[in-house]
């Protein structure tokens, strides 16, 4: 109860704080960085290196109330196909930018709903994209599926194209919950086809829940955790629904008076964590959880996790290429977004034209606190000295912001002279220490929150 009241004192169950999938976050990115930037930046890509991309579907046959991504329903074909070729557009125009010899590590497909592609069209997209970028050794491609818009023809696109690691959305299995959130998706289905993937050969499977849905409570969500961990997943992802209905406007379908309070949340949070760490899966950061022996566990207990727009990631890749409406790619020298709104992003790629619409250009203090903020998320630690070495340039002394951090923190957090480092009962609060090295300033609607 003590440690309840001090992270009340420290505002966790009011504040609103940044995920920190990267830093500066979206919201600090302008229009000051454009297609010219982009191109530049593709064409300094190191020669022989493997890249990471990211491919964006934004439609949906369904759009769910809870989800605050950019999507937009469909109920026919043409604009798919009509947006795949676009796609296919983007993509020639990013490999004649690239060197000749990049290679691809990872390729992922997300949306909106990636299989909503009919079989053929999953075939034509992935062929072009070999063609152009050769897979690395041990490359790892994956897929974002809805249980509920696919079927075996296009499970068997996904395996004959190399697919060898697939991710099922199912936020939670209780019907009244799916109701209330316009997410009607059985056990049933979601175990059907988790079956149908691992008997085409596609044996890792990531899955995620939200926890801070209306009507949930610790024994619904004990359920849930029950049932997909019947489903035996190597990588789960738990996040905080995050209720931002000024921003997404679906979320107004959902009955704000149902939805738990910062503090019911929390039991909701530990109550699914429990669950998983009985199971024997590994904590990974503040939300994920994985397999003893999965990339995640190997990248955590080597010190190689990382985080990107994706969540934590065994991806050590510089440089993250996403095609697509309003996809986002990380270069070494800064971020790029595309345009939003698929009708802009279509108009300027049959421009012949990269879609960048804006960005951020990362400055050498940037760079620094990107780094101690990811260290942070990734294993609530960082050390100053680790975090210098890795830099070519040191624009500030952070040592003075650490100390203040573990005042500010005191029953929390270490500091040791060049150590910062977070006590277990403390990780709950690691996105609002990130907050504290985050240098811009920030409105807080834009944000979920901290718990």
């Amino acid at each position: 109860m003590d440690n309840i009241k001090q992270l009340n004192q420290l505002g966790l169950f009011d504040a609103k704080v940044p995920r920190y999938t990267s830093y500066p976050t979206a919201p600090q990115f302008t229009t000051g960085i454009q297609a010219k930037e982009f191109e530049a930046w593709l064409r300094a890509v190191t020669p022989g290196s493997a890249i990471s991309l990211y491919l964006h579907i934004p439609f949906c046959r369904r759009l769910c109330w809870f989800c605050a991504c950019r999507t937009q329903g469909v109920s026919k074909d043409a604009p798919v196909l009509s947006y795949l070729k676009t796609l296919k557009d983007e993509l020639a125009m990013v490999a004649a930018a690239l060197p000749k010899d990049v290679t691809l590590s990872r390729l992922h497909w997300g949306g909106g709903t990636p299989t909503i592609l009919s079989a053929e069209a999953i075939i034509s997209l992935a062929t072009a994209v070999r063609a152009v970028l050769p897979f690395a050794p041990a490359a790892e491609f994956s897929v974002e599926i809805d249980p509920s818009e696919v079927d075996d023809a296009r499970l068997d696109a996904f395996a004959g194209a190399g697919m060898n690691r697939a991710s099922i959305g199912i936020q939670d299995f209780d019907p009244k919950i799916q109701a209330a959130i316009g997410r009607e998706q059985s056990y049933e289905l979601t175990s059907d086809v988790a079956d149908k993937l691992r008997a085409r050969g596609i044996h890792s499977l990531n899955t995620d829940i939200l926890y801070g849905l209306p009507f949930q409570d610790a024994g619904s969500i004990a359920d849930t955790t029950r049932k997909l961990l019947s489903l035996n997943p190597d990588r789960v992802a738990l996040y905080g629904y995050a209720h931002v209905p000024w921003m997404a406007r679906r979320q107004t379908m959902i009955p704000e008076d149902k939805l738990p309070t910062a503090m019911e949340r929390l039991v909701l949070a530990n109550t699914a964590r429990d669950l998983f760490l009985a199971a024997g899966y590994r904590a990974i950061g503040i939300d994920h959880f994985a397999k003893v022996g999965d990339g995640l566990d190997v990248a955590a207990r080597s010190g190689k996790l990382r985080r990107n727009f994706q969540g934590y990631t065994d991806d050590t890749c510089d440089t993250l290429i996403g095609l697509g409406a309003s996809a986002i790619s990380k270069l070494p020298q800064g971020y790029v977004q595309n345009a939003s709104a698929t009708a802009s992003y279509v108009a300027q790629i049959r421009d012949d034209k990269f879609a960048s619409a804006r960005g951020h250009a990362s400055t050498d203090d940037d760079k620094l606190r990107a780094r101690v903020i990811e260290e942070i998320m990734c294993t609530f630690q960082v050390s100053l000295s680790k975090v210098e070495a890795e830099l070519d340039v040191i624009p500030v002394d952070l040592r003075a912001e650490f100390a203040r951090v573990q005042q500010k923190f005191a029953h929390y957090a270490n500091f040791d002279g060049d150590r910062l480092s977070l006590t277990s009962k403390a990780q709950l609060l690691a996105r609002m220490v990130a907050r504290e090295f985050d240098v811009y300033a920030m409105n807080e609607q834009g944000h979920s929150l901290a718990i």
